[in-house]
């Protein structure tokens, strides 16, 4: 059979070197990129405008008796619904896609820009408004479910995005060391990205509410889907012939199977959430240690040999660091979320904190870049760690501005998309397998690509809407 039957994926090869050998762009940039988060400037612009307009007589805000949210009641009219969603759409996810493309050669520009808006936004609403600054209109749960969802909805686009050719190489996945906001191939594989997932679910894990951890059995049982879809993934790649880059994390390995392992220790290793920061800490010190005693020179090797670990060496290994992660996020939830003494959950304290630590994690990243070594997804290594702390800090600190602007909202896109996470994620997947299997997308013009990337977002959102609307939430475990 002519080998050009045989996989219906022919420019597999030349996929997988489009995203292999670089190295990523400046921390500057990724901190400028951290900041740009259009959820607070979109409140600030729509709050008295289209928004305000689409929601006045069929949207309603109300305030819980037992939550601080302001979650939007929409009317079951499903024009409404849709117009609502569009607008969403055009002012949350559109710029997300155009500051990851087309404007990605201005970032210096744009997010000065961007600050600039949102600090004279904040300035004249504070200032003109008799509006309580301290409380605040969301509660802390409300930014943390809004920075998930900005971070699957970034997560989302980067996946498809780099494998055009509108998507700066910078951004990319490095290949040992270096800084990236790429994801690549088929999975949540960025290099901020897959960090950035571990963080946003220990924030809110068991452990951080002070919920007992479950047995070996039960996390075994829990992490069932995510062992279905590692395999599923590993089966589908390895059936269409999909391209993978085997340095990421092994032969066979994939970022389902490290969720898996980071949730199978933690059931193993009781530790509780008042201690996870020293115990995540030491954890990340010890495997930085073992790294720079030979261990790196192993996990960078393209040599691997017939067993199952060195095959998969690249995943196996990073799971210490991932955990290690996980421990710092459960404890950071615990004390900025579930602590027990109502004074320190008010919003304006821990706004303060929260801009402390983004700021005192990226001092240390820049040290441990200079004096320890360079961060490395691959590896999963302690400075590494330490951006992904960084950024998903300043991230969480910018949508607290949102504090001072009044009228802000939970937009609906948020709320459905918060509603099936995991399920918006996987038809993310579904969807870029589909596009990369039906083009060459190394050979589609910028405006061909930039048209699919809205239409694929406009489409993932599209789902989580019906999911929404009808009230289906898909919840595996």
């Amino acid at each position: 059979m002519d080998s050009a039957m045989k996989s219906i994926n022919l420019n597999k090869h030349l996929k997988e070197q489009f995203v292999s050998n670089l190295t990523g762009s400046s921390m500057l940039e990724i901190f400028m990129l951290s900041a740009m988060f259009p959820k607070p400037l979109a409140d600030s612009i729509f709050s008295n405008g289209l928004i305000s307009f689409a929601s006045s007589d069929h949207v309603t805000n109300e305030t819980s008796s037992k939550k601080k949210d302001t979650s939007p009641l929409v009317s079951r009219d499903p024009r409404v619904y849709i117009v609502t969603m569009i607008v969403d759409f055009l002012t949350i996810v559109l710029p997300i896609t155009l500051l990851c493309t087309v404007l990605a050669e201005w970032t210096y520009m744009n997010g000065v820009l961007f600050l600039l808006a949102l600090l004279l936004s904040v300035s004249s609403k504070r200032h003109g408004s008799s509006w309580d600054q301290e409380e605040g209109v969301h509660s802390l749960r409300a930014y943390v479910s809004s920075y998930r969802v900005f971070m699957m909805l970034i997560t989302c686009i980067c996946i498809l995005a780099v494998d055009f050719k509108i998507f700066p190489r910078r951004y990319a996945k490095t290949e040992t060391y270096g800084t990236s906001l790429d994801v690549t191939l088929v999975n949540l594989e960025m290099d901020l990205g897959v960090g950035a997932f571990v963080l946003a679910n220990s924030l809110v894990s068991r452990q951080a509410r002070g919920i007992s951890t479950m047995g070996l059995r039960s996390a075994l049982s829990s992490t069932s889907p995510l062992l279905i879809l590692g395999f599923a993934r590993l089966v589908f790649t390895t059936g269409v012939d999909y391209q993978v880059h085997v340095g990421e994390y092994g032969v066979h390995w994939n970022f389902f199977f490290t969720l898996a392992g980071v949730a199978v220790l933690t059931s193993i290793i009781h530790v509780s959430p008042k201690y996870c920061g020293i115990v995540g800490s030491l954890v990340l010190i010890g495997y930085q240690v073992c790294l720079m005693n030979g261990l790196n020179v192993y996990l960078l090797s393209a040599e691997r040999g017939t067993d199952i670990i060195s095959q998969n060496k690249e995943g196996i290994y990073s799971i210490f660091g991932y955990w290690g992660l996980h421990l710092i996020g459960v404890w950071l939830g615990n004390n900025l979320l579930f602590e027990k003494n109502t004074d320190l959950r008010t919003n304006r304290r821990t706004r303060k904190r929260v801009w402390i630590l983004f700021l005192f994690f990226w001092f240390l990243t820049l040290i441990l870049n200079s004096y320890v070594e360079r961060p490395s997804r691959r590896m999963c290594n302690l400075t590494y760690v330490t951006m992904v702390l960084a950024t998903n800090l300043e991230m969480l600190a910018i949508l607290m501005l949102s504090d001072y602007i009044p009228g802000g909202k939970v937009s609906l896109l948020e709320q459905a998309i918060n509603r099936n996470l995991l399920a918006v994620f996987i038809v993310a997947n579904l969807l870029t397998g589909l596009v990369n299997l039906s083009m060459d997308t190394l050979f589609v013009s910028p405006v061909t690509a930039l048209v699919i990337l809205i239409v694929y977002g406009f489409i993932t959102c599209a789902a989580a809407a019906f999911a929404d609307y009808n009230g289906i939430k898909l919840k595996f475990w």
